[in-house]
């Protein structure tokens, strides 16, 4: 049911139950049972008031039917209604509600299921990788993810900005400016000179080149850095090797079609003196405490689930690395963003409790579940039954760049969206690249490409669709599609609420399903001029719905395969 519709019933029911339960106040949740035979929306209020109100669940079912089926208003919208079971409601639509979605996806266009602006601020930060490397698998499917979750939010009406952090401080930084001083200077990666925590890729050599060369490089929010070839400055090495692997890494990201709106870099919250100024605040605030010649946060005092105090500043000198993190979040809630998601490795799940309570320190109003985090395991890639590990380039970790030129961009998005961020993912290489309907993305954009190749066969035209009448589609593969279409903008709401594209990529391959079943069950270009023209539009708005849920994931709609 379209959303409208979805109110309008769960009023009507309301009020039916208010006329057999006058005292009580029902909680309405409309559900699609699982088995289609059941009808199109199910209900179980009867089994939720049966007890309290010391009823029979079917009877009490029973009568709530009857005063539903009672008010006029509900003819409108259900042919039907059924008990089932202990007491479930099975309602059947009428034959105008189901094919009201097509007025409704020809009055909205583009924009069907999407919201008006909200004028709220939405901060998701994602990716944020180390400039120490290429971006890796884990970075691929949180650029999905993330890029998928701020299309959404964009789609429900938020004001959305993307943002990169670079962790362009601390020891994994001077450990790239050390191996790329070593290749430099000839000390192979096996060599027991070479250092212990180096960074033994290929990229490494091909960075040393580039710095003795004296080449110059620059990052999509920097000022170019030229090389000074002086081997023995560890500054020099760090300022270009960290240049170079960000101009990589955006390099990888615009292989991957993704634009971010802001970078932020973590050694400007050191000299801009905000890591300084955000202790001095913790200490101030009494938060803090003295202990073995270490400074201490007392996370545990601060409501944000804790076990154990932290160590903000080291007894040999130096922040740990949750503190800059909490002046970086601080950054957030100042730019005016009160809604904030991080779309980070299940290794970071330590940090959540300890910036939280950082924050909460703070007392400057931020909340306590600010900011919102989504973790993501790690993707396991196969390839010919065996499992990829070691890519030339980086060393020892399949990349994303490796990836993309494997299956293309559109099948990393997908399928590194098609899961829940907390579950495992076995990426195959081999079914990425397969043509068959175990393919999703390809099964998907077949769909829309069979669409679009009908209708310029058809040469029928817009004005023509548009006035076609809905009431001939009474078919029930016409009848499936078209509720299929109409639950569509709830999707795209709960993808968002849950922060979960892959409810979005689901309707997607079950909205393929659908259409392939009625184009098989149902000829289109039949010689019923108004049936033609009717199924005809039905195809168009499935196309269109089609191609604006792929390009919420990041998809191209091909309209040739």
């Amino acid at each position: 049911m379209l959303p409208g519709q979805q109110q309008q019933l769960i009023s009507l029911i309301q009020a039916a139950v208010g006329k057999v339960l006058p005292e009580a106040a029902p909680s309405i949740l409309l559900e699609r049972p699982k088995v289609a035979a059941h009808g199109d929306i199910a209900c179980n209020i009867a089994m939720q008031l049966a007890k309290p109100a010391k009823r029979n669940p079917r009877e009490l079912a029973q009568h709530i039917v009857e005063a539903l089926l009672a008010d006029a208003a509900t003819a409108s919208l259900i042919s039907s209604a059924e008990i089932a079971g202990p007491g479930f409601i099975n309602f059947r639509l009428a034959t105008a509600a189901r094919q009201a979605v097509l007025h409704a996806i020809a009055q909205e266009g583009p924009r069907f299921g999407h919201r008006p602006p909200n004028h709220e601020k939405l901060i998701v930060e994602f990716v944020s990788a180390n400039p120490t490397g290429p971006l890796h698998v884990g970075h691929s499917r949180q650029a999905a993810l993330g890029d998928s979750m701020c299309r959404l939010f964009s789609a429900q009406g938020y004001d959305v900005t993307r943002e990169f952090y670079y962790n362009d401080a601390g020891n994994q930084i001077d450990n790239l400016a050390i191996s790329v001083q070593a290749r430099a200077k000839g000390i192979a990666v096996d060599s027991p000179d070479f250092p212990a925590d180096g960074y033994k890729g290929d990229y490494i050599m091909d960075i040393a080149r580039d710095f003795q060369a004296g080449a110059a490089v620059q990052a999509s929010d920097g000022a170019p850095v030229t090389a000074t070839g002086n081997l023995d400055s560890l500054d020099d090495i760090r300022l270009f090797a960290v240049a170079y692997l960000r101009r990589e890494q955006d390099l990888d990201l615009q292989a991957f079609g993704l634009k971010f709106d802001n970078y932020y870099l973590e050694s400007s919250l050191y000299t801009s003196g905000r890591v300084e100024q955000t202790v001095q605040a913790l200490i101030a605030a009494g938060h803090t405490y003295e202990s073995d010649g270490a400074l201490w946060l007392r996370t545990t005092e601060l409501g944000t689930g804790d076990d154990k105090d932290r160590v903000m500043r080291k007894s040999e000198g130096g922040y740990t690395y949750f503190v800059p993190d909490v002046a970086y979040h601080v950054t957030k809630w100042e730019r005016g963003f009160h809604r904030a998601i991080n779309i980070q490795g299940t290794d970071h799940h330590g940090t959540i409790a300890r910036v939280r309570a950082g924050l909460q320190g703070l007392e400057i109003g931020i909340p306590k579940d600010f900011p919102a985090y989504v973790l993501h395991k790690m993707v396991k890639v196969v390839r010919d039954g065996a499992e990829v590990k070691i890519s030339k380039r980086a060393g020892s970790y399949v990349t994303m760049r490796d990836l993309i030129d494997w299956v293309g961009q559109d099948a990393v998005r997908f399928f590194l969206s098609q899961r829940r961020a907390d579950s495992e993912f076995v990426f195959d290489i081999d079914l990425a690249l397969s043509k068959s309907e175990e393919n999703p993305v390809y099964y998907i954009q077949y769909a829309h490409a069979r669409i679009c190749s009908m209708l310029a066969q058809s040469a029928a035209v817009a004005d023509q669709l548009s006035a076609a009448a809905v009431d001939k589609l009474v078919a029930p593969t016409e009848f499936a599609l078209m509720q299929r279409l109409a639950e569509y903008p709830n999707t795209l709401a709960l993808a968002a609420q849950e922060l979960a594209p892959h409810h979005l990529a689901f309707w997607l391959r079950d909205c393929a399903a659908d259409f392939h079943a009625w184009y098989n069950a149902e000829r289109v270009l039949v010689d019923d001029s108004e049936l033609k023209l009717a199924r005809l539009r039905l195809a168009h708005a499935t196309r269109q719905v089609i191609a604006g849920g792929l390009e919420l994931l990041g998809v191209s709609a091909p309209e040739r395969m």
